[in-house]
Order: structure tokens, then sequence, then C-alpha cells
């Protein structure tokens, strides 16, 4: 009678989760749809050449270049990436090797916690604070590629630490006590053992940031400045895909509206290939790490 009891629990919770997840990914689908959906007479009457050779954005004058947005969105997200990478994986070297144990808990809390601080906040932070001290150092109005990288670098940085901590944690720990019974201290099995063993989870951490860059749109809407053009002057205003369109979806209709409805769906490609991407180096350090 137990037997059964359990045996029918089980069955039940294991509908209760297909159900979940299908209509999680039901969900999804439906989002997706309704892009493709808003975005193909975009496809249609405009064409996709147009976002890459008209001189310029100005779409209520029949213009719907994306090339400049596109730019500064590729030019935020790879500063903010390679400013947070060295300092996330550094954050989680030192939580998981060097840090006392009752320090390394106390400091993954604090980690968590700016993780979870709203972008609002951090884009507050930066109109409020960093803007004015660029303003100052490199003269203009402050709003700048400089601030949205500042700003978007400090939003990314507890992804990077917190995945890679994990990554870290993922590596045999047979593979460190064969390091340390050849001799080799602990910097020494970091540099040739565990970072090498780790390191498709640590790009993985960092894909992720920069899927999350690449959508982040309020923190980098108030700090950017948001001028349509090229990056070039770090200290120059710029507009990335996402700060155009929760700019201009409130007023724009017709093939305007459609035109944003596509940047939406490439910056979705972007995020779904970088998390492709990024599930595939993590499939590759499991191997790794079953097979060491």
């Amino acid at each position: 009678m137990l037997h059964r009891h359990r045996k029918l629990i089980d069955t039940a919770g294991a509908v209760i989760l297909r159900g979940c997840g299908v209509i999680s990914a039901s969900v999804l689908l439906m989002i997706v749809g309704f892009l493709v959906w808003k975005a193909w007479p975009a496809v249609t009457g405009i064409g996709v050449s147009r976002f890459v050779t008209d001189a310029s954005w100005h779409p209520t004058d029949g213009r719907f270049s994306l090339v400049a947005m596109a730019a500064a969105t590729a030019a935020v997200t790879l500063g903010a990436v390679l400013l947070a990478a060295p300092l996330g994986v550094a954050s989680a070297v030192f939580a998981r090797f060097y840090a006392p144990r009752g320090v390394a808990a106390v400091y993954r809390r604090m980690v968590e916690l700016l993780a979870g601080i709203p972008s609002v906040v951090f884009g507050f932070w930066g109109l409020v604070t960093l803007v004015p001290l660029i303003a100052k150092w490199g003269g203009g109005a402050g709003a700048s590629l400089l601030a949205a990288v500042a700003v978007l670098t400090l939003m990314v940085l507890p992804t990077v630490a917190l995945l890679s901590d994990a990554a870290l944690a993922a590596v045999a720990a047979d593979q460190r006590r064969g390091a340390a019974a050849l001799g080799l201290g602990t910097w020494a099995g970091l540099w040739r053992v565990v970072l090498p063993a780790a390191l498709p989870g640590l790009a993985s951490a960092v894909l992720l940031a920069g899927m999350r860059a690449v959508g982040e749109t309020m923190a980098v809407l108030m700090v950017a400045g948001n001028v349509v053009r090229l990056p070039g002057d770090p200290f120059a205003p710029v507009r990335v895909l996402t700060a155009n369109i929760a700019l201009e979806m409130g007023y724009a209709y017709g093939p305007h509206r459609s035109a944003l409805f596509f940047s939406g769906v490439v910056l979705l490609g972007l995020v779904a290939g970088g998390v492709l991407l990024a599930d595939l180096l993590e499939r590759g350090q499991r191997r790794a790490v079953r097979g060491g």
C-alpha cells in the first residue's frame, strides 16, 4: 500500500513538472512568434538590406539604418565584458581558494546582493554620480559610451563572479589533489590544472554575462546619452538598440513600429546564440570533468 502511494505521488509529480515545462516552452514560443509576426511587415515592406544600407535612423523620413545602434550595442557590451571578465574570475578565485571559509561565505553573499540590485538603481547611481565625474574629466555632458560601459561592468560583474565560482567548484577534487601531490603550490595548481579544466565553464560565465549586457535597457538608457551615432569617442553619447526600442515604441506606428520589432528580433537572435554557445561550453566542461 505504501509503495503504491509513493508511486502515485511520483507519477503526479512527474505530470506536474512536465506540464510546467510545456507551459514554459509554450510561453517562449508565443513570445518569439509574436516578435516575428510584428516584425514581418518590416521584412517584407522595408527589406532587410535597408537596415544596413540606409544612411541613418530617421524612420519618419523613411530611413531605417540600425548600423550605428548595433555598433553601439556591440561596443558597450564588449567593453563591459572585457572589464568584468578578469575581475569576476579573480573574484571567484579569491573566494574559492584564498579567502578563509567565513570570509568567503560573507563575500559570496555580498556578490549575490550586488547581483540582485535593480538595473534602475545602477542607472540612477550612474546618472547622479558617474556622469558628472566623466563630464569633469572628459568634457561634454558626461552621458556617454564610457558611462554606459562602466555601469554595465558593475551590473554584469556579479554574474561573472558567481558563475565562475561554480565552474571552479565543478573541477574534480582529485585533480586538485593530484596537482598538490606533484608539488605545485596554490597558484601553480590553479594556473596549470584548475583554470584549464574550468575554462569552458569560465567562458560560459563570460558569455552569459555578455548576453545580460546585450539585453540591458534602463541603466544604459539613463547614462549613454541616446544619440544615434557610430561609437568612436568614449566621451561621446551613443544609443543602443534596447534603449531605442524603449524610447520610441510609445509613439511609433506603421513601418517605424515594425522596424522596432525587427530590432527586437535581432537582439533575441544574439541572446539565443550566446546562450546556446554557453550551454555547449558547459556541456563540454561536464564531459571533461567526468572524463578526468
